[in-house]
């Protein structure tokens, strides 16, 4: 039977995955709620600073 905390100790992550991560976390990403606040401040008349 597999011990799981064993293999979790055992575990090695891919020197690529380190790369993916890397330029998720510094990509500036705009989510949905933030076209949103866009889009209502543009209608509103704002110029969207905040």
């Amino acid at each position: 039977m597999l011990d799981f905390e064993e293999e979790l100790k055992n575990f090695k992550e891919l020197p690529e995955i380190e790369d993916v991560k890397v330029g998720l976390y510094e990509t500036d990403v705009t989510d949905l709620a933030d076209v949103m606040q866009r889009m209502i401040d543009s209608v509103a008349g704002n110029d969207g600073a905040r």
